[in-house]
């Protein structure tokens, strides 16, 4: 097999660096060809890589693997979630927190240890895919939590609310405790008509049990909200907080959330 490892390669691309993974294991006379365009050069399908994980993490599940001599056939099963708007995504048009699964095939051809020639096709979205838990220890579960975030910043309770167990619970300082995803989709769009919060994660660890968090929430008033529970404010007054947050998982999905104030609010 020429000195490549399959399952090495599967754990760069996961890492998200497209810049390093072409380097490290693309030939220089590289060539693509995919269902709807072709490039002849490394350089043009890593712009093409760019473009196309620009605001979406895509990562590999492997769902079988043939290799023989310079020659490896994958058939997996490739999970994409967004963290921005991308309506002119190829697949599907995705927002912030959406997850779809492709099945791709793909046919690589190694010289010395390169890929020198990739083909692959793939079918339409969600069509007789494996769809691996939403949160856990997996790149791709990790990528799941920042779409999370990036749902609940952009205040899209339909969204962010789908990573929630039906009886989830949230325990907020100096509330009562929340019960419910529809009682805490419900909570946020209320204060959201108000107050947007924006989520900075600094820090994630996460494995399939739960998620430990070092984050900043940053709360933005649209009208006037002297009532405020972080601090009184006026319409585009924003205030930050550092907060510790726990997340234990179910079958890949938040059931309890307890958040610690790590610091004082900051206004800004």
């Amino acid at each position: 097999m020429s000195g490549f490892d399959y399952a090495e390669y599967v754990a760069a691309f996961n890492r998200g660096d497209d810049a390093a993974l072409v380097e490290r294991y693309f030939a220089p006379d590289f060539r693509f060809v995919g269902t709807t365009r072709a490039y002849d050069s490394r350089a043009e399908f890593l712009d093409f890589l760019n473009w196309a994980h620009d605001g979406v993490r895509e990562t590999i599940r492997p769902v079988t693997v043939l290799e023989k001599n310079d020659t490896i056939f994958a058939e997996i099963d490739m999970d994409f979630v967004a963290t921005r708007p991308r309506p002119d995504f190829p697949f599907a048009p995705l927002m912030p927190g959406d997850q779809i699964t492709v099945k791709f095939f793909v046919l690589y051809t190694l010289v010395d240890g390169l890929i020198t020639e990739l083909k692959s096709m793939a079918w339409a979205a969600d069509y007789h895919v494996s769809k691996a838990p939403l949160l856990g220890g997996h790149p791709g579960q990790r990528a799941a939590f920042l779409a999370y975030t990036a749902a609940f910043s952009a205040g899209d309770g339909a969204r962010f609310g789908k990573y929630y167990t039906d009886d989830v619970v949230l325990d907020l300082p100096g509330a009562p405790p929340l019960e419910g995803r529809q009682t805490i989709v419900d909570f946020y769009a209320d204060m959201f008509r108000r107050v947007r919060e924006s989520l900075k994660v600094n820090h994630l660890v996460i494995d399939d049990g739960g998620i430990a968090a070092d984050i900043v929430s940053t709360f933005t008033a649209h009208e006037d909200a002297p009532d405020f529970q972080v601090a009184p404010l006026v319409k585009g007054q924003a205030v930050s907080v550092r907060v510790f947050v726990h997340y234990t998982l179910i079958d890949g999905r938040i059931s309890h959330i307890k958040v610690a104030r790590a610091g004082q609010p900051v206004r800004h």
